[in-house]
């Protein structure tokens, strides 16, 4: 009985460390999120130092992406660092960078334990930071809470595998599938709690995608308006194979203050080329494609080689449906709204139902929120 009790005891005691241990992960996740959309071309790390189940010191990734997170969590932990367990979102460097590796930086802090939520895909990372932690006598724990630091992580990680951002596509459509009114007219298709949340979304992405025809319609801004984050609007590309943005327009009358990166064909004019070079946008030329218009594979590799992780693509139903249609859509945000606009009204996606990522196989719920009477489904890559 006793050796019963004992067991019972220290089987508790695993339990209580288990969950102590995914406690100090979430919350290493949610400082993580905080530099999303402002640390690339590095990924938005979050880390955690405890000692003695106290929070000794926390940190992410700072803006441009140092310095990173472990070296602030350890910078504010101090002494208190010796002996304690770091809790990270991704596994600490290995290399030289423009940082000294951090692997380095928690071995001579003294870290006991380091419990790491994924490994870093980057063929320079790739285990070897955990093989320099665990030589240095470091106990090394890896998969705890993975699945989400794998979706926070989504941009870092498809940016090095597949050479490209992590895309995420936001639509706002009416019960009966439209995203406007016939002919441009005003139609408010979600509300004020709603608008808000795109800005917050604009505010977490690197850089944030339109189509020229978007940019001619509504002549946007596409910047973060959230009291006290206007600093953290993303980059501003716009497709626009023959350059034909007004001069007058708000994206580029606002290129000095927030990067402007106009995607035009190689045999657009260099007239137009230079007005806008003038104004202070910058001009990423792409091989044409055709009848297709603009190659966005190419267009998301030359995004990437620049250092972008996250792209959200918010513009018309064309650019919509050419990104679902190539099989370049990441992750869905699919806003709904309470009423409808008719049959008259703008298909979310062009020619393509929308029923191509509602009930595809290839997409699966990731999450939901509701604003009053409007919804919101987020959908990953299955």
């Amino acid at each position: 009985m006793i050796f019963r009790i004992l067991e019972d005891q220290f089987a508790q005691k695993i339990r209580e460390s288990k969950d102590a241990d995914r406690r100090f992960m979430q919350l290493a996740l949610a400082l993580g999120r905080r530099g999303q959309g402002r640390t690339w071309p590095n990924p938005a790390v979050g880390a955690v130092i405890v000692k003695d189940g106290v929070i000794v010191g926390r940190g992410w990734t700072q803006p441009g992406g140092r310095p990173h997170a472990e070296v602030e969590a350890l910078r504010r932990a101090g002494e208190a660092a010796r002996g304690a367990t770091l809790y990270v979102t991704l596994e600490p460097c290995s290399h030289f960078g423009k940082s000294p590796p951090c692997a380095d930086a928690v071995i001579a802090a003294g870290v006991k334990r380091v419990v790491a939520a994924t490994e870093d895909p980057n063929p320079e990372v790739a285990g070897q930071g955990h093989a320099r932690l665990r030589a240095a006598g470091i106990t090394v724990d890896v998969g705890l809470c993975a699945t989400e630091a794998a979706f926070d992580h989504a941009g870092h990680f498809r940016r090095i595998r597949d050479k490209r951002p992590h895309v995420i596509l936001k639509l706002a459509v009416s019960p009966d599938g439209k995203i406007g009114a016939e002919g441009g007219k005003p139609f408010a298709i979600t509300g004020d709690a709603v608008r808000d949340r795109v800005h917050l979304l604009r505010a977490q992405s690197d850089a944030i995608l339109v189509g020229i025809g978007t940019v001619l319609a509504d002549d946007p801004q596409l910047n973060c308006r959230l009291p006290g984050m206007e600093a953290r609007s993303p980059s501003r590309v716009v497709l626009d194979q023959n350059l034909r943005i007004p001069a007058s327009s708000q994206l580029v009358r606002s290129a000095r203050e927030a990067p402007l990166w106009v995607v035009g064909s190689e045999l657009a004019e260099a007239a137009a080329a230079a007005r806008l070079g003038a104004a202070g946008a910058q001009i990423m030329r792409m091989p044409p494609n055709g009848a297709a218009g603009l190659d966005l594979p190419a267009v998301l590799h030359a995004l990437a080689e620049k250092g972008i992780t996250r792209l959200m693509v918010e513009g018309g139903s064309r650019v919509a449906a050419s990104f679902v249609a190539a099989d370049l859509v990441d992750e869905i945000w699919l806003f709904r709204g309470a009423e409808e606009v008719g049959a008259a009204g703008v298909d979310a996606l062009d020619a393509l139902p929308l029923s191509k990522i509602t009930q595809s196989q290839a997409y699966k719920v990731h999450a939901s929120e509701t604003f009053g009477s409007d919804t919101l489904t987020i959908y990953e890559r299955a």
